[in-house]
């Protein structure tokens, strides 16, 4: 099949069947297979943290999570899910424009199901994870600020934040990937300080890290302003800085060409950051994105895509048209 005709697959599970699976089951209010999907995966904290995050996306509009803490009120991966689950509610109710004291007795709440997730787990790395994704929310300014929120860092060229469950984070999972995106997202929520904090991360970063791609997340934001905007003078205006160039370089190299899976072994990699990956080298003009095009597969995400369209429906002809543009740069070489 001709690469700009191919079939795409808009699924946040990606090839990961298990994972889909669960997925239609807590759509259904069934949470079996999610508890069976937990458990099987252990402590793998990488594959736990993005499985889980998966799930609660799934099950944040039905009641299947309290339907599984209600019948087992002691069970870790319960207790975990529904921290997920109602940390996943008070952003989609941040961003349907919900504010002032109404949310923040959401987030007390949510928070109050961290704690007690941590409770019974404390070297679980997600709760840490689900309280800094609900740090996104405290901007507002007519609430009073958690201080756990704008805490100082060590740093002091960069800004307050929660460093202080970064910290917590890192302690029980060092370089995870969702905890330094959610870090990321609450800079970006205050619209400051989101690139000195991905150029901190990268300048420590081992290589093999998906941490390497923040750059990468931090960019494809400020061009989404921009175009949101009209202050941008189009792809060619804003990406033709050698700093963006870098940061693509940096991310191919220093984690993509490091973490090829064995030819018998499963691609385990974040579909968002190949994603990402692809879009920059297309639009920098780096090159050498056949090989993320082809780890992508079907699989196309909906970000970045359709942050930097003018139109939200073209999001899917952006990705085939710079898959094209990939695959016919390779067959020229």
């Amino acid at each position: 099949m001709a690469s700009n005709d191919m079939n795409l697959i808009d699924h946040p599970a990606g090839p990961d069947e298990k994972l889909r699976l669960a997925c239609e089951d807590l759509q259904l209010d069934r949470w079996l297979e999610a508890k069976r999907l937990l458990r099987d995966t252990g402590h793998d904290w990488t594959l736990r943290t993005s499985r889980s995050q998966v799930l609660a996306r799934a099950a944040a509009n039905n009641r299947a999570i309290d339907a599984w803490c209600a019948e087992e009120p002691n069970h870790s991966d319960a207790l975990m899910m529904r921290a997920r689950v109602n940390t996943e509610r008070v952003l989609n109710a941040h961003r349907g424009g919900v504010s002032g004291r109404a949310l923040r007795r959401a987030v007390d709440a949510a928070d109050a199901a961290c704690r007690i997730a941590a409770d019974w787990w404390p070297k679980d790395p997600v709760l840490p994870v689900c309280q800094l994704a609900l740090a996104q929310t405290d901007t507002d300014e007519t609430v009073p600020h958690n201080e756990v929120n704008w805490s100082r860092p060590l740093d002091v060229t960069l800004p307050l934040g929660p460093w202080k469950l970064l910290d917590r984070a890192n302690r029980l999972d060092p370089y995870g990937r969702e905890a330094h995106h959610r870090m990321l997202g609450v800079f970006h929520a205050r619209g400051r300080g989101g690139f000195n904090f991905a150029y901190a991360v990268v300048s420590s970063a081992p290589e093999g890290s998906a941490l390497h791609l923040l750059p990468l997340y931090a960019h494809v934001e400020a061009y989404r302003r921009q175009l949101q905007g009209r202050q941008t003078a189009g792809v060619i205006g804003y990406w033709s800085s050698e700093d963006a160039a870098r940061c693509a370089e940096q991310a191919l190299y220093n984690w993509f060409e490091q973490t090829q899976p064995e030819e018998d072994e499963p691609d385990t990699r974040s579909l968002l950051d190949l994603n990402y990956l692809a879009y920059a080298l297309t639009v920098t003009g780096v090159g050498n994105a056949a090989e993320v095009f082809e780890a992508i597969g079907p699989y196309a995400t909906l970000a970045p895509w359709a942050l930097v369209t003018p139109s939200y429906s073209w999001w899917q002809d952006e990705f085939r048209s710079a898959r094209y543009r990939a695959m016919g740069d390779r067959s020229r070489r």
